[in-house]
């Protein structure tokens, strides 16, 4: 840094969610990148921010460039600070989660008044700390959108517009999927309903809001966000994670070695999505009807009780498929294995990050999304032409269409185009690199100095 004087403190406040952590972690290691003048502060709970300081720790040897910053909620019996996050938290316990939040603005005023930030980015749930940051200083605060714009602009549109149908007609929604989403955009918490809260976020922000994208997959949605809220959307770019190096990666990197170029697919549904007993024997039966190479991650609740894969996958599937199939509980290094050579598609949850993660690799999509903006995004991928969907049938996913999707999209000619597409969008991105950074540098700097 050129001096103390020129040092830009940025408070960054994001969501009690690893999914949320992330980007914006991502982000701060993009803005200290491009600028060496800028020193981010994350702000979250210790839960939230404790595998964060270990592998930040290990890797970067944490610089003053980006350091966490804890925000205690209050602990109670109904929600110990171990619940301080939405992973492994009850879905009965989150309009307290929420209301512990809110009652944690107090803590973010004496965080605001002892860093004493240029800038805050905050998170899409808590109107109440841009309205902090206006309080305190007149600090300037911008909303950063770790979802896809399309989401963004639907449930915007959806909330505002009730009985309208959404002006791109390829993300028309049957009438059931819908109702979901604005049910939860009126789920209650602490008075408010998740539209207020998310209406409030973007109101409260300068005249611009980022928005984890990139121009060249939702510059339509990002469009219509734009005209809809009176405000600039500038996208982030995909904000991959760089991998990490551990010892425990090498037993997947050396298995996929073995393998043939793009004939392998890997299985994952996120980490905060947890398959029933019934989803994981359909996806097992269909991954082994599909006849193609696997890496399958299964996930379990943390307070549920199981002890062993053995007790969910059918039985003998572990021996049917030892030559093709690896079934991991837990954890994968999802970015590693992405991006190798092996890897010919991605049977995925279509989680946003996920999502940009595979398309950045180019790697194709076999769509299985389970709940709320996740089939949003699945058909944004259709539109795109970069993977295909598993239809239910009657609410279900079967294993003959698993297995039928897998082998299109990994070895059938009739999967070439999709294939082909997922290369040339790879290419962009690839190509155009950190544009989106700098021109958020730029859009930064200019409202500090404002």
């Amino acid at each position: 840094m050129d001096s103390k004087e020129d040092v830009i403190r940025i408070l960054m406040l994001p969501w009690l969610a690893h999914g949320h952590v992330s980007p914006f972690l991502e982000l701060a290691k993009k803005l200290t990148s491009r600028n060496s003048n800028f020193q981010v502060y994350i702000c979250s709970t210790p839960v939230n921010l404790s595998p964060f300081r270990e592998n930040l720790a290990v890797k970067y040897e944490l610089s003053s460039s980006i350091q966490f910053i804890d925000i205690l909620l209050p602990s109670t019996s109904e929600l110990p600070s171990e619940y301080h996050s939405t992973k492994n938290l009850p879905p009965h316990l989150m309009p307290a989660l929420k209301t512990a939040f809110d009652v944690a603005k107090d803590c973010f005023l004496d965080i605001l008044k002892e860093l004493k930030p240029h800038l805050l980015i905050y998170d899409f749930l808590q109107p109440w700390a841009p309205a902090a940051a206006q309080e305190e200083n007149n600090i300037p605060s911008v909303h950063f959108m770790s979802c896809s714009a399309s989401i963004g602009a639907f449930l915007f549109h959806c909330t505002e517009y009730p009985d309208l149908d959404y002006p791109i007609p390829e993300l028309n929604f049957p009438k059931i999927t819908r109702q979901e989403l604005v049910q939860f955009m009126y789920n209650v918490s602490n008075g408010l309903t998740n539209k207020e809260r998310y209406s409030q976020c973007i109101e409260k922000s300068t005249n611009f809001f980022l928005v984890k994208t990139l121009s060249e997959i939702e510059q339509k949605h990002m469009d219509y966000f734009s005209e809809m809220t009176k405000k600039e959307v500038i996208p982030v770019g995909p904000l991959v994670q760089e991998p990490e190096n551990r010892s425990s990666d090498m037993v997947f990197l050396e298995w996929l070695s073995k393998r043939g170029p793009s004939s392998v697919v890997f299985v994952s549904f996120g980490t905060e999505y947890f398959l029933s007993k019934e989803e994981i024997e359909v996806i097992a039966s269909g991954l082994e009807l599909s006849m193609v190479s696997f890496i399958w991650v299964v996930r379990f609740h943390g307070r549920e009780n199981v002890t062993s894969l053995l007790e969910v996958l059918p039985e003998g599937f572990q021996k049917r498929v030892a030559e093709r199939g690896m079934v991991v509980e837990g954890w994968a290094p999802q970015v590693k294995i992405l991006s190798h050579p092996s890897i010919g598609g991605f049977v995925s949850h279509c989680g946003w990050s996920s999502t940009l993660e595979s398309l950045a690799f180019g790697v194709p999509i076999i769509a299985m999304p389970m709940h709320l903006d996740q089939p949003l995004t699945s058909r944004l991928v259709a539109e795109l032409g970069v993977g295909i969907e598993v239809r239910r049938e009657n609410g279900k996913f079967r294993e003959e269409e698993i297995a039928r999707v897998i082998k299109q999209v990994v070895l059938q000619e009739e999967g070439k185009e999709v294939r082909k597409k997922v290369r040339e969008l790879s290419n962009k991105i690839k190509e155009k690199g950190d544009q989106e950074i700098d021109h958020v540098v730029e859009k930064l700097l200019q409202l500090v100095k404002e």
